[in-house]
C-alpha cells in the first residue's frame, strides 16, 4: 500500500494551479472536467503519480470559497534550503507565513507558506548527510 494523493477543494482552479506550478514548482500531471457533475479535477506534483504522492485539486464550479476547518494541518514538502525556498516563494508572489528557522523545541529548519485558498504548506529542510 502507498499514499496516492491528498485532495484539496479550491475556489479558483487557475489561481491554484498557478501557485502550485509557478510558485512551488510542481507540474500539472493531468486534468479533467466533469460537466455533468460541474467539477474539475487537476493533479499536480513533483513526480509522476506512479512514483510519488501528488495533490488533487478539486474545483466545484459553483463554489468559489471554502472554510478550511480546524482539523486540517498542512502539506509538507522537503526542500534543500528552507531560507532560499522562502525567498523564491516571495519573489514569485507567494505568501510566507512563517519564515525559515529551527522548529520550536527542536533543530529541524522549517518554514510555512500559504496557497491562494489558505492551505498551509510546510517546508522541511533536508538534514545534512
Amino acid at each position: 500500500m502507498r499514499i496516492l494523493h491528498t485532495m484539496l477543494r479550491v475556489g479558483d482552479l487557475e489561481k491554484s494551479i498557478a501557485f502550485y506550478t509557478e510558485v512551488l514548482g510542481m507540474k500539472v500531471l493531468r486534468r479533467k472536467d466533469y460537466p455533468e457533475g460541474r467539477f474539475t479535477l487537476a493533479f499536480v506534483g513533483y513526480q509522476d503519480e506512479a512514483e510519488g504522492t501528488v495533490l488533487e485539486l478539486t474545483h466545484n464550479w459553483d463554489t468559489s470559497k471554502y472554510d478550511l476547518g480546524t482539523g486540517y494541518g498542512h502539506i509538507a514538502v522537503e526542500v534543500d534550503n528552507a531560507y532560499q525556498a522562502c525567498e523564491e516563494v516571495k519573489k514569485r508572489g507567494g505568501k510566507v507565513t512563517r519564515e525559515a528557522g529551527p522548529m520550536k523545541h527542536g533543530v529541524t529548519v522549517i518554514a510555512f507558506v500559504e496557497d491562494p485558498d489558505g492551505y498551509k504548506i510546510e517546508f522541511i529542510q533536508k538534514k545534512a548527510a
